[in-house]
């Protein structure tokens, strides 16, 4: 069960199906996308992304993924799950375009990893960014995360691999 998280300012918690229009616009906004998975998707699969939620992700306890919530509002989504191309458990996390530039990208993230570490119990959290992502870099790099290698993708770009390993491991 995805448990309700809190930092200084943001509260993850597990999303409500009220959300669905939040999440899509935020899933829609080319801005946030652009650095999401393979980017830019429909309004169809969003709102697809948004149900399989609820019927695999939470149905099955598959992994932990919140809605991000500043002063009530939404404000963005974050995960903590295992994937292949991390070979271990990889934050991620998106925020909307308005909530940029004020420090919420690191308190988020940071939460999530002492969650990882803390209540999951991981060595070490990986991070997967585009590498023209300079912004998302610049926090993981700022929370002390470091380049493992550079991934080379179908279409000619970069991704980032970088991780953080817990105090003391």
């Amino acid at each position: 069960m995805t448990p309700v998280l809190r930092t200084e300012r943001l509260v993850l918690e597990p999303y409500v199906r009220e959300d669905e229009a939040d999440f899509v616009a935020l899933f829609q906004d080319t801005r946030v996308s652009q650095w999401m998975g393979e980017g830019p998707d429909t309004e169809e699969n969003d709102r697809a992304l948004f149900g399989r939620v609820f019927t695999k992700v939470y149905a099955t306890n598959a992994f932990d993924v919140w809605a991000v919530r500043e002063n009530g509002l939404y404000v963005g989504h974050a995960e903590i799950k295992h994937t292949e191309d991390a070979g271990g458990h990889e934050l991620i996390y998106a925020l909307a375009a308005d909530a940029w530039g004020r420090g919420l990208g690191t308190e988020l993230a940071q939460g999530i990893i002492d969650y990882g570490f803390d209540a999951l119990g991981l060595a070490e959290v990986h991070a997967t960014i585009a590498e023209p992502n300079t912004a998302s870099i610049a926090v993981m790099e700022k929370l002390g995360f470091a380049h493992l290698r550079d991934i080379p993708e179908a279409d000619g770009s970069t991704t980032k691999h970088m991780v953080l390993k817990r105090p003391g491991a």
